[in-house]
C-alpha cells in the first residue's frame, strides 16, 4: 500500500504509486539547456589543426612558464622559498618582520599602559 501526507488533515493517507512517488504535483525534472560560459574561450576548437598540421594552443593562454620557475625555486642554494625571487621578495619579508616586530612592541606598551591605574 502507498501513502501520502494529507496536507488537510496532517495525517498519512492511502494512495496511488503515482501520487505517492509525485507528491503535491511535483513532475520530474525536464531537462534544462545549459547556461553560455562566462569564461573565455578559444577562437579554434581543439581538434582545429594549425598550419604546420600541430595543434595550436589559443593565444589567451600564453607561454607556459612552470619549468622556468621550477628551475628557479627548486635549485638547492640554501635560501628558503620564500626568498628565492630576488630583491622584491627580500624587500617584502624585511617590511613583513617589521610590521610584525613593531605590531608586537605596540600590543605590549598598550597591555603595559592598560595596566597601570589613573592618577587623579
Amino acid at each position: 500500500m502507498y501513502y501520502k501526507f494529507n496536507g488537510i488533515t496532517q495525517r498519512l493517507a492511502g494512495s496511488s504509486p503515482h501520487a505517492a512517488y509525485f507528491p503535491q504535483g511535483l513532475k520530474p525534472a525536464a531537462p534544462v539547456e545549459p547556461a553560455p560560459l562566462i569564461f573565455a574561450t578559444p577562437t579554434r576548437l581543439a581538434t582545429e589543426h594549425g598550419s604546420h598540421g600541430s595543434l595550436q594552443m589559443p593565444s589567451y593562454l600564453g607561454k607556459n612558464r612552470v619549468p622556468e620557475l621550477q628551475k628557479i625555486f627548486q635549485k638547492p642554494d640554501g635560501l628558503p622559498v620564500y626568498l628565492k625571487g630576488g630583491y622584491s621578495d627580500k624587500l617584502l619579508y624585511r617590511i613583513t618582520m617589521a610590521l610584525t616586530i613593531g605590531g608586537v612592541i605596540y600590543s605590549l606598551v598598550a597591555l603595559f599602559m592598560a595596566s597601570q591605574p589613573h592618577k587623579k
